[in-house]
């Protein structure tokens, strides 16, 4: 099976690496991470300049209605620059489920500037209850005066800091299990009473905690979609997090490659001791079969095994990216877990992309349902 990329996918692929060559270092990625929303505004304009926020967008709002491959591409060059711009969650995941289940009126008063980069959207729907991605919403929704009132806590909306408004999954009706009943609202970052609490995760980036005291939001502010858009969204939102963390794993092995040959142990370089050349060939391996599981989900873009693909691959890449990480950071040393380096930081990343919205073994739970 040919895997060579397209002319569009390569220039696609040559603008994100660009950018990132332009943009990124290990010292401007700290300064970046050290901005009030844990990136750079500066970095996230010139990222809508680019048309790389507008890209998973479909092509009849003003985006490139990029495919998996598309989707893959990006997001593995910008893991192996380790960005901190929430591309993924603010575009893929949020921006993109806001552009299929919003209003005509409601999409054209906001998808100007989410195209652009001038205005932010996060999703807020995981619960406290809520382990690992099993159904669990407790907010409620009441209609009331032609809108409706919102009551709930959605403590992890990732990528939250700063952003313009929110995705807030609410209860119409049911039981805080069942898959029906539920809803998607807009709700501005101004909405009287909306009280947010941002708060780092452990790779640096800005997480908000939401309390939605009886606030109101228009009827029009109500999106057409539940849990099935949630779902849909989040599975194109996995992919473009399992891509990212096959950059990462790739930048850590040749930084760790590069350092061993240099590293004196003994009179002797480290790459020289069979035993590391056995580690590495290993994580090597790993990287390969990560990619292998990356590609099957590719083919599968549109599909019926599309979700299965994509619910294996990352079941496989969060495990394997924790344990290459650990090994990078063991041949550093000391130095490995320090913030002079970017194997550290590269750690941090592959945690939490490891972690949210659903750790390996629910994943796995995930793939296997959808096997049978």
């Amino acid at each position: 099976m040919n895997f060579d990329l397209s002319e569009d996918e390569e220039m696609l692929k040559a603008l994100t690496e660009r950018f990132v060559i332009n943009t990124y270092d290990h010292t401007t990625r700290r300064l970046f991470l050290a901005e009030t929303n844990g990136f750079s505004g500066k970095n996230w304009a010139l990222l809508g300049e680019l048309g790389l926020i507008a890209a998973p967008f479909p092509e009849e709002l003003g985006g490139l209605s990029l495919d998996a491959t598309g989707i893959a591409t990006i997001f593995e060059a910008l893991g192996r620059g380790m960005v901190v711009e929430p591309l993924a969650e603010a575009s893929v995941l949020a921006g993109s489920l806001f552009a299929q289940t919003s209003r005509e009126e409601l999409r054209d008063e906001w998808l100007d500037g989410l195209l652009t980069g001038e205005r932010r959207l996060a999703l807020a729907h995981a619960e406290a209850k809520a382990r690992d991605g099993l159904t669990w919403i407790e907010t409620a929704a009441q209609p009331d005066n032609g809108g409706y009132r919102l009551d709930g806590v959605k403590p992890y909306s990732i990528a939250g800091g700063g952003a313009d408004g929110y995705l807030v999954s609410a209860r119409l009706s049911g039981a805080p299990t069942d898959v029906e009943g539920v809803t998607l609202f807009l709700v501005p970052a101004e909405t009287p009473g909306l009280c947010r609490r941002e708060w780092p995760l452990a790779d640096g980036s800005i997480a908000a905690s939401l309390v939605l005291e009886g606030i109101f939001v228009p009827e029009r502010h109500r999106l057409d979609g539940g849990l099935a858009a949630i779902e849909q969204a989040q599975q194109v939102a996995a992919l473009a997090r399992c891509a990212e963390a096959l950059g990462i794993m790739e930048r850590l092995f040749h930084d760790t490659l590069d350092y061993l040959r240099t590293r004196d142990q003994f009179g002797t370089a480290l790459g020289s001791f069979q035993a590391i050349q056995h580690r590495m060939v290993a994580q090597y391996a790993a990287i390969e079969q990560s990619r292998a599981l990356l590609n099957l989900a590719l083919v599968s873009w549109g599909g019926d095994r599309f979700a299965e693909a994509v619910s294996g691959a990352r079941a496989w890449i969060s495990e394997a990216s924790i344990a290459l990480a650990h090994e990078m950071v063991q041949f550093h040393g000391g130095m490995g877990v320090t913030d002079e380096l970017a194997i550290g930081a590269g750690h941090k990343r592959l945690l939490v992309l490891s972690r949210w919205p659903e750790g390996p073994g629910a994943a796995l739970d995930r793939y296997a349902r959808l096997l049978n």
